[in-house]
């Protein structure tokens, strides 16, 4: 590397200065050029008689004494020592080492790291190591954190000649100081340097810290809303899977922050922390709202402890977050940076069984996903089915969560099948990006031979890591996986999303019992809108009126008890049997072309 380069063409160190100010070269020379270097202030004042109480200059410079050799006059040198020796000397000389407190430094050295930019590869750095190599031979630190250089949005180097330079203030009163650090520990490796820009860190703030804040809000808001049932401490529901799940995945998040801290990998240890929040967000939080607006205590026990978990791993990161969110949900100590990090006991027992089967269920859902967007239809339409490619271990991991699969891609039934080739016919083309090269003017014959072979025999090779073979020009070639697209055809009114082997497809008939049950949903929607517009609390109940398009009307009656649930209503009158002028708050919407008109008051 950079250092070992510096080390390898190493040259003698020209120690001393033309300077004023600086440690003084204790180097005294006669007339006659004789020289003595004096090793301590107890030997100057031998030498000369004086004893100084400040060794800098001037003073320094007024002590002589005879030269042993000749007996002339020896006086000081003029120059002073290079600060960079001073620097080196740092970790000893900051105790009086070697000539007191010596029991003191020793416990402290080597140090466990240091830190500084890359431009100290031949300043900083050095001189610790040549010092201390030339006093102690060792090394004086253990780890070297090296920062990069920051550059400006053009990727020049900030300096204050080129008026690049950005006022620190400026975006400290823009952004605060938690999102300015977590900006430089997570963006990049810290010594990969960086390219600033204040829209990163607005992407900081949008991305991690107001998801963060929207998680321990959604927290307070419904701890709030169900402060009396929490309060009297009556088990409402009972811990699952998910809780289970959401207190693993936070413990194994704090092992491996605390694993690549003790590494000085801020950088992964902080994105591990952001991935833990998007799961407590988008998988856990979301999966768990209808169990917080029922004021289940296990899930408000699980989210809190959760969150005190992120609160005491983000310390070091954001510490002022991190405090403000401790000190609502816990507050035993004055500040969270007085806790202990979490470790070991202190932390949920982990389910690593549990930890893979919902990443295994997860990455089911995120297939289903993707076949209902390619299909356009929204997730709250109800579907049929969804068929799943799984054998084995991730078969019976998705079966043991099935009910948030099925639930997660609204389908009434979860069907399994052992093989991808079961869900429909493969399509093989060639990837002109990689043979291209390869082929050159023969590809065309290369696409006619790949377009000619067997795609499902293709698909087994891909699968099993097997090469493909084909001829062209009277040459046999050998193809990787990379050297062919595969894709797959679905059958008759499904649609499919594959990534690798693994495949789900979604029937996509929509019958009329569906199409209601959807129209429900969307009214659903429709209605909690229509609450936060009127400026409810999460809590309040209403009286709901909705009149419309008798297709929407039959929807809402059919599925009447799921809209009074959702939405809080303690009646639910339709077309014509309440005036909308007497409710406290009403609107007209609506839903794919349908009209809607949705009237509520407060209760």
């Amino acid at each position: 590397g950079r250092f070992g380069n510096w080390l390898e063409g190493n040259v003698d160190w020209a120690l001393s200065r033309e300077r004023y100010w600086g440690t003084p070269l204790p180097v005294w020379r006669c007339e006659a050029g004789h020289e003595h270097v004096v090793g301590s202030l107890a030997e100057l004042h031998e030498l000369s008689g004086i004893e100084l109480a400040d060794p800098h200059r001037p003073f320094v410079d007024e002590v002589t004494f005879p030269c042993s050799e000749c007996g002339e006059r020896m006086i000081r040198t003029l120059e002073v020592i290079d600060v960079w020796f001073d620097s080196g000397a740092m970790p000893f000389a900051q105790y009086g080492a070697p000539h007191t407190a010596n029991d003191h430094f020793e416990q402290r050295f080597p140090a466990d790291f240091i830190c500084e930019a890359l431009d100290q590869t031949r300043g900083w750095f050095y001189s610790l190591l040549a010092v201390s190599t030339l006093l102690f031979d060792t090394t004086p630190y253990e780890n070297v954190v090296c920062l990069g250089l920051i550059l400006d949005g053009e990727g020049q180097k900030m300096s204050k000649s080129r008026g690049n330079t950005v006022e620190p203030w400026q975006v400290l009163d823009s952004y605060g100081a938690d999102a300015f650090r977590w900006y430089f520990f997570t963006s990049k490796q810290p010594w990969d340097g960086y390219r600033f820009s204040e829209q990163a860190i607005g992407e900081g703030v949008r991305l991690f810290l107001k998801q963060l804040w929207s998680t321990y809000f959604f927290y307070v808001l419904y701890a709030h809303a169900n402060r009396d049932a929490l309060e009297d401490g009556a088990q409402n529901g009972t811990s699952g899977e998910l809780d289970r799940w959401a207190l693993s995945r936070s413990a194994a998040t704090a092992e491996l922050v605390a694993e690549r801290l003790d590494a000085y990998d801020a950088t992964a240890a902080g994105r591990a922390i952001a991935a833990l929040v998007d799961d407590l967000s988008n998988w856990y939080v979301r999966r768990s709202r209808r169990r917080f607006w029922d004021g289940e205590q296990a899930a408000f026990a699980t989210l809190r402890e959760c969150l005190l978990i992120v609160a005491k791993l983000l310390a070091p990161f954001c510490p002022f977050i991190a405090d403000e969110i401790y000190d609502n949900l816990d507050g035993e100590l004055a500040s969270v940076h007085l806790c202990d990090f979490p470790l070991g006991e202190a932390l949920p027992p982990r389910d690593e069984q549990l930890e893979a089967a919902m990443a295994t269920a997860r990455e089911t859902v995120r297939l289903g996903l993707g076949a209902r967007a390619q299909a356009k239809i929204k997730v709250r339409q109800p579907l049929a089915e969804a068929v799943v490619v799984a054998d084995g271990a991730e078969r019976a991991a998705i079966e043991s969560l099935s009910e948030i699969v099925r639930d997660e891609l609204n389908v009434r039934l979860v069907r399994f099948v052992l093989a991808a080739d079961e869900l429909g016919e493969y399509e093989v083309k060639a990837n002109y990006r990689t043979l291209g090269p390869l082929f050159g003017k023969e590809m065309p014959l290369a696409a006619e031979a790949i377009a000619a072979l067997d795609p499902s025999a293709v698909a087994a090779s891909v699968r099993d890591g097997n090469g493909i073979g084909i001829s062209v020009g009277g040459r046999e070639h050998t193809l990787s996986a990379q050297d062919v697209l595969l894709s797959m055809k679905p059958p008759e009114g499904y649609s499919v999303e594959r990534d690798g082997a693994h495949a789900v497809a979604l029937e996509l008939a929509i019958d009329d019992s569906l199409l209601r049950e959807g129209r429900s949903r969307e009214i659903v929607h429709a209605v909690q809108n229509a609450r936060k517009t009127a400026g409810l609390q999460v809590e309040d109940r209403i009286e709901l009126r909705v009149a419309g398009d008798p297709r929407l009307i039959a929807a809402a009656r059919e599925h009447e008890r799921y809209l009074s649930g959702e939405t809080l209503a303690v009646s639910v009158d339709y077309d014509g049997e309440r005036n909308a002028t007497a409710m406290d708050y009403s609107e007209q919407t609506e839903l794919d072309g349908l009209a809607l008109e949705i009237a509520l008051s407060r209760v």
